[in-house]
């Protein structure tokens, strides 16, 4: 019985160790931002899942302002830079570009 009883907790728990939003190097997920996970290292997560519909808040997702000077696109601040390619990304607090899954 007793290995039994290992085994499942075994099993089990290998079922919760999924791909979660901001993992990793990321270092979990500090806040949403509409529909986007800001990860504790300030970067937006590549995931396709709601941020705020996982954490229960509002459902629409607010408007994007889309901006060519890159002062005003920091990550957190719902505004996001276009590249000269056409990538949407917010700037991280050391400086690095963040994008935004298409």
């Amino acid at each position: 019985m007793p290995i039994c009883l290992l085994l499942f907790s075994v099993f089990s728990s290998s079922a919760w160790a999924g791909n979660t939003p901001c993992s990793g190097k990321k270092g979990g997920i500090d806040r949403c931002d509409g529909d986007l996970f800001l990860c504790n290292d300030g970067s937006i997560s590549g995931s396709k899942k709601s941020c705020s519909a996982m954490f229960g808040g509002q459902t629409q997702a607010r408007p994007q302002a889309f901006i060519q000077d890159t002062q005003g696109c920091s990550c957190g601040t719902g505004s996001f830079c276009t590249g000269p390619r056409g990538g949407v990304y917010c700037l991280t607090p050391s400086g690095n570009k963040s994008y935004k899954r298409k």
